[in-house]
């Protein structure tokens, strides 16, 4: 950031002629005059491209190309040859003609990409693949995660069939080894290193992520990762077992980034002892992520951390270590350079040093894994040191753009990245603000302090509405946090950490120095307000707000600085809609295989279910739910807890956790350990309330059903089988009447009883007629009976369900009688979070076709469709 800065200069804006306007331009510099309009087309086709729902045949883009093409050369020709008040138009072709040039390219890219898919009719299936493995493998305590270059594949059965060329598979080990079908096989996965080729059996499917409003978007993600593939590896008894074919020098810089990060966490988080020390392995995994990239490395609890104090940007290699990396090694080049009298005479110090600095820094960022943020710092680097080289001084804006538009050019999907805009505009507001380059400042260490604390409270005003229209949160402390931290990371961390390649007891003094500051932030992070979460704004209202957060950071008189605050209150002030008193909404999040569904009134939320536990470390509450909760700038009044099956109260820790206020009603023993972070009330037929005019009834179960587990443990013989899906809380939802509607819209959530319970409650004439039903035991054979669903009539009925989740939810046979009585089906799976209103019964929303790109995956109809 400050190389790039330091090309801003007050003497910048002074490299053309005071008489340099368009109409006076002499033809000799048409070309260069056109240049910002040729940067910022690429930049504006490469962003319209982004927003296509599907690609075009490639025809259709080489078509688009040759137009792009011709354009800009119109536009050359017509600014030299035309008059200068001609040039204004000529101006405005170029850039719609590097538009349509740079939207093309992308398309291409794209199309060609696409072509790699996997193809659908292989999903499922045994596929037998050799492969070397292209990156360092990832271990966590379900297994290890393999991202493997595909050499050959073919089916069990012995056909060659033709895959992805990168493919990612989880080879599953310990308690989460049953979800892959490995139940049979007790050992874990061997050692795995990077380069190794390996011969193994896989199931795989195409990329697909969970697709809720505000949530992340994992098929974008897998996309730039170049991944088109994901699965696990077959280890089970019947399965062929998978066989290491040979050690390779293939892939040197993944091996040595493995090397690095397993002697970082081999020497810092073991030390002395057999056993690794929690503590000390959390400081190992933030200091082998500075040296080595690995963002996954970092303990989740630490990330929380980090993200509350505002520092996140630190704990991995980011844009201030790659420009520090670079400094360094210039520093040190330039004063050995000049110990030479020969070399100084071939090739002068400054211009030596400038090229060693970039090529190490670009050799330290693919080093680093070559993320986006190392990619975007290594362009601008080679920008500005091309600039120097050419002894060029150009305009700042100029070298912001084309340092923008070369990332962009390398990288188009970098610009649906949230760090793309906070690395560009804080690098675009302190060239804007130009602290650095004040000649009339001293070079006391006093002025230095002030020039540093003036631009990071620069960098704060202008990047809190951006973090805040990315993230949705605001980092009260971050200011306090960086003042620290930015200082304490990249000027003795992260020079200890790097230097620990070359001496190992450095990494010991990594991990003392960060320690204390370990510390002070989770102090800072436990302060009441050291975060605020805000509603997500439309995009309008967070583009306002980045245009006030700039003008606020200008230096200008203070008058014109406060137009910024109209500027910044649609989102800081920005709420949601909120259904009308008497109705309802429901949002079905996209949680994988389990149950969560919101319901909001006018005043009021309630959350059925929490959804499914992943892993130790994640589950849907953390991934999904909390985020969109903020997102939605829900204040949660009651959680709805149908039975204690994993894949309904996975979720309930992390939710109860960020919503202190929320009650809690369910169907869960007293031994729960959730019972010892809320009191959880029994949920029995013929509870009721009002919520703003929509009333709210439990069905099922009564008073004198029993849990099969505690009937069990008394009755003489062995146990019944634990079968808690036969207490679920059955919740009815009714919308007040109104005139259009004498009968309000009625929503029956089933959680996961079975065809007895169903017969149970229509035995005892329970009201279960619904417009919407949350299909019950995500349309498992055991449930959805015949009866029932002629009792409900439903008009929508709501699957949530895994992507071929192994239980084959919902059942073929279950989905045909939905279908066979004209119930509109929507699967969570296709449909990604659906919304539905009390208001207008007949219709539903589904995040997948909402926002819709050709990245996302899209899913092939039911064979009955």
């Amino acid at each position: 950031m400050s190389a790039v800065a330091d090309n801003a200069g007050p003497g910048a804006a002074a490299v053309l002629p005071a008489s340099a306007g368009p109409g006076v331009l002499p033809a000799a510099s048409a070309g260069a005059w056109l240049l910002p309009a040729l940067l910022l087309g690429l930049v504006a086709g490469a962003a319209a491209q982004l927003q296509q729902p599907v690609l075009w045949p490639t025809a259709g883009y080489g078509a688009l190309l040759a137009v792009g093409l011709a354009g800009i050369a119109l536009a050359l020709w017509w600014a030299r040859r035309r008059r200068p008040a001609a040039r204004w138009m000529a101006w405005g072709l170029a850039m719609l003609a590097a538009a349509l040039a740079m939207g093309a390219v992308c398309g291409l890219r794209a199309a060609g990409h696409h072509g790699d898919a996997l193809n659908p009719a292989l999903e499922g299936r045994d596929l037998r693949v050799k492969g070397v493995i292209a990156a360092m493998p990832q271990a966590n305590e379900a297994g290890t995660r393999l991202r493997l270059r595909v050499l050959h594949a073919r089916l069990s059965q012995g056909a060659a069939v033709q895959l992805p060329p990168l493919i990612e598979v989880a080879w599953y080990g310990g308690a989460f080894r049953d979800a892959a079908g490995a139940a049979d096989l007790h050992l874990k996965p061997p050692a795995l290193r990077a380069g190794e080729h390996w011969e193994m059996t896989v199931r795989l499917k195409a990329p697909h992520g969970l697709r809720n409003p505000h949530g992340f978007d994992f098929e974008l993600w897998m996309w730039e990762q170049g991944v088109q593939a994901t699965g696990y590896v077959r280890t089970g008894a019947r399965d062929e077992a998978p066989v290491r074919l040979a050690a390779t020098w293939e892939h040197p810089v993944e091996q040595a980034r493995q090397t690095v990060r397993d002697a970082i966490r081999e020497r810092l988080a073991r030390g002395d002892s057999e056993a690794a020390d929690p503590a000390r392995a959390r400081i190992a995994g933030v200091v082998a992520a500075l040296v080595t990239g690995d963002q996954r490395a970092i303990d989740r609890a630490d990330w929380d951390v980090f993200r509350a104090t505002g520092v996140a940007h630190l704990m991995a290699i980011s844009g201030l270590h790659i420009t520090l990396f670079a400094w360094l090694a210039a520093l040190v080049v330039g004063a050995l350079w000049r110990r030479s009298v020969r070399l100084c005479l071939a090739v002068p110090a400054p211009s030596a040093a400038l090229l060693a600095g970039v090529a190490l820094a670009a050799a330290y960022a693919v080093f680093s894994g070559w993320g986006v943020p190392a990619q975007r710092t290594v362009i601008m680097l080679a920008v500005v040191g091309v600039l120097r080289l050419s002894g060029r001084q150009w305009p700042w804006p100029q070298v912001w753009l084309l340092a923008c538009a070369a990332v962009v050019v390398a990288d188009p999907w970098a610009l649906v990245q949230a760090g793309f805009w906070l690395s560009f505009v804080a690098v675009g507001v302190l060239f804007a603000t130009n602290p650095i380059a004040e000649r009339h400042l001293s070079v006391s260490a006093g002025a230095r302090f002030y020039a540093l604390l003036r631009e990071q409270w620069v960098v704060t005003l202008a990047l809190t509405p951006l973090g805040l229209l990315l993230f949705g949160q605001i980092s009260v402390v971050g200011f306090a946090a960086n003042l620290v931290a930015i200082p304490w990371v990249t000027l003795v961390v992260t020079p200890l950490a790097l230097g620990g390649v070359l001496w190992a007891p450095l990494w010991d003094g990594a991990a003392l120095a960060l320690q204390p500051l370990s510390a002070l932030l989770q102090w800072l992070a436990q302060w009441p307000w050291a975060v605020v979460f805000l509603p997500a704004a439309p995009l309008w209202a967070g583009i306002s707000a980045v245009a006030g957060g700039a003008l606020l950071a200008m230096r200008l008189p203070w008058r014109v600085r406060l137009l910024a605050l109209p500027l910044l209150w649609p989102l800081f002030a920005w709420q949601p809609a909120r259904p009308a008193e008497g109705q309802f909404e429901l949002l079905a999040a996209d949680i994988g295989q389990g149950n969560a569904v919101l319901v909001r009134t006018a005043r009021h939320t309630l959350l059925y279910d929490a959804g499914p536990r992943f892993s130790r470390e994640s589950d849907a509450g953390h991934r999904v739910l909390v985020p969109l909760l903020r997102a939605l700038g829900e204040r949660l009044d009651l959680l709805v807890l149908s039975h204690r099956d994993a894949d309904h109260t996975g979720g309930a820790a992390a939710v109860l956790a960020q919503q202190p206020q929320a009650q809690v009603l369910g169907s869960i023993e007293a031994e729960n350990s959730l019972q010892r972070l809320r009191p959880i009330r029994p949920c029995v037929a013929g509870q009721r309330w009002d919520w703003d005019g929509v009333r709210f009834e439990v069905l099922h179960p009564r008073p004198g059903d029993e849990d099969p587990v505690a009937r069990g443990a008394r009755s003489p013989g062995p146990p019944l089988p634990p079968r808690p899906n036969a207490l679920s809380c059955v919740l009815r939802v009714q919308a007040a009447p109104a005139p259009a509607a004498p009968v309000g819209a009625v929503a029956l959530l089933a959680g996961d009883i079975e065809a007895a319970q169903e017969q149970a409650l229509l035995a005892r004439g329970a009201a279960v007629r619904a417009d919407l039903l949350l299909v019950p035991h995500h349309g498992s054979k055991t449930s959805s009976s015949d009866a029932f669903l002629d009792a409900v009539q439903p008009g929508t009925a709501l699957v949530q369900a895994g992507y071929r989740n192994r239980f084959g939810h919902p059942a073929p046979e279950v989905a045909q009688r939905y279908r066979h009585r004209g119930v509109r089906l929507v699967e969570s799976s296709r449909c990604g979070a659906a919304r539905w209103s009390s208001a207008v019964p007949a219709k539903w929303a589904c995040e997948r076709d909402a926002g819709q790109r050709y990245w996302h995956h899209a899913v092939p109809p039911p064979a009955d469709d």
